[in-house]
């Protein structure tokens, strides 16, 4: 019997460590082969491994999500080499300066905002019609509960 997520193609980002390295890992014994975003090469080689050690394969995608031009670059060249997308993970974040909100600079607030929120939005611009030409395309994003508790001082990342 055919593993449930054979022949997918499953992008995940935040790959190199912690729940995306975990969700992709997961996809991958599932059956799907796993484009692994993260800025952490070293975190993606160490994901290669374990994946290949789970029979599973993946293809590794240094990038830092502020690299807009990046994300749209690799929306080309997954519907060039696979043409569509079946999941898609949005899991990278920052967490940024636990702080009051008022002490938080300009250029700190850009990268949290950067990083949590636009480059999400890029994703969903650069894989949406790749998602569409699946049969069942999906996309998940992983946010905190941090954002619904207002705790103080997380202001930029409960954002």
């Amino acid at each position: 019997m055919s593993p449930p997520l054979a022949d997918c193609i499953a992008l995940v980002t935040g790959a190199s460590r912690g729940i995306g390295y975990a969700t992709a890992l997961a996809l991958a014994k599932a059956g799907a082969h796993i484009v692994a975003l993260a800025r952490t090469v070293g975190g993606l080689e160490e994901l290669d491994d374990a994946i290949k050690a789970a029979g599973g394969s993946a293809t590794l995608v240094p990038l830092d999500l502020k690299d807009y031009a990046g994300i749209d670059r690799l929306g080309l060249a997954l519907r060039e080499r696979f043409g569509r997308l079946d999941v898609l993970v949005g899991n990278a974040g920052i967490l940024g300066p636990l702080s009051p909100l008022g002490h938080v600079d300009v250029k700190t607030w850009d990268e949290v905002m950067a990083v949590n929120v636009t480059a999400n939005w890029r994703l969903i611009c650069a894989m949406d019609p790749l998602l569409r030409l699946s049969e069942a395309g999906r996309a998940v994003f992983v946010s905190s509960g941090v954002a619904a508790l207002a705790l103080a001082y997380w202001g930029p990342y409960a954002v």
